[in-house]
């Protein structure tokens, strides 16, 4: 996929949508974190409890939901955001539901993003890359496109969340995380010890922060040299004009 010539984004209110802790720090906050810095209210929800992220057997699911709820939160104070909100999905059981749609529906509803982050749901694998999608990230990624377009837009689309005070929005731009393809690409040059700032808080996760600098900071210098940036993510950008 070519770059492309966008218009430059500006957003207000942006609002990312992970399906564990962390997703977003490692895919977008670089990004997440420039827009805050260009005066954004940035917002993470995150759909599912994160209570299977461990290899540790001494460390209950119930607590490890808590641990990972405290280190979202931390990341996003990191990165200049304003608050995680959390629907404590099943972890590894996430599905693409009516009721998961009409959850990411009132989160959108009630922050009116114009720009709204995810996960590509095309990305199955990488043979390449050697690794396999995980199921969440992929039914993360579908359920937040089918709440944008068209469920948050249309008012005959749960009804009751209207009636409720929950009015219809339209989000401009969709920015969905794509390990092999992208064409629109964001500096963060200026950003990127944020972004380690928010991974390093996610310690449960991260045992060596610079084990994960080496490769991050390789990534993106990479990504960088296709834009012209000294390091840079990169993205699959949809301005919807429905």
């Amino acid at each position: 996929m070519n770059q492309q010539q966008f218009e430059p984004l500006n957003p207000k209110i942006v609002l990312g949508v992970g399906a564990h802790p962390d997703d977003l720090d490692f895919s977008a906050s670089g990004t997440l974190a420039a827009f805050a810095a260009s005066g954004a209210e940035v917002y993470y929800l995150i759909l599912t409890d994160g209570s299977k992220g461990t290899a540790d057997k001494k460390v209950s699911s119930k607590k490890l939901t808590e641990t990972r709820e405290k280190e979202q939160q931390a990341a996003v104070k990191a990165i200049g955001g304003k608050k995680a909100i959390f629907l404590d999905y099943p972890d590894g059981y996430l599905e693409i539901t009516m009721d998961l749609k009409r959850d990411i529906v009132k989160v959108i509803r009630t922050i009116r993003p114009d720009v709204v982050m995810t996960m590509d749901p095309s990305v199955l694998y990488s043979a390449g890359r050697g690794f396999i999608n995980h199921p969440d990230h992929r039914a993360a990624g579908q359920a937040t496109l089918d709440a944008v377009y068209p469920l948050a837009r249309d008012h005959l689309s749960f009804p009751e969340l209207e009636k409720q005070g929950y009015k219809p929005h339209k989000t401009k731009t969709v920015l969905l995380s794509n390990f092999e393809e992208h064409n629109y690409y964001s500096d963060i040059t200026k950003t990127f010890d944020k972004k380690l700032a928010a991974l390093q808080a996610h310690s449960s996760q991260v045992s060596d922060i610079s084990e994960v600098e080496n490769w991050l900071r390789s990534s993106a210098e990479n990504i960088g040299k296709e834009a012209g940036y000294e390091l840079a993510e990169a993205f699959v950008r949809i301005d919807i004009r429905q």
